[in-house]
């Protein structure tokens, strides 16, 4: 019912979508807490 709800309402997930080689970048942003969104790794480009 809940992504039902967010599908009819246009809501979504916050994300920034980074490449599989921008891993190690993004481990170092999280430590320094520079992170707005969540991390999501790019699968095509691995």
């Amino acid at each position: 019912e809940m992504l039902d709800f967010c599908a009819a309402h246009g809501i979504g997930a916050e994300i920034e979508l980074i490449d599989a080689s921008r891993v190690n970048e993004a481990y170092e942003r999280v430590q320094s807490s520079d992170v707005r969104y969540r991390f999501v790794i790019d699968t095509s480009t691995i």
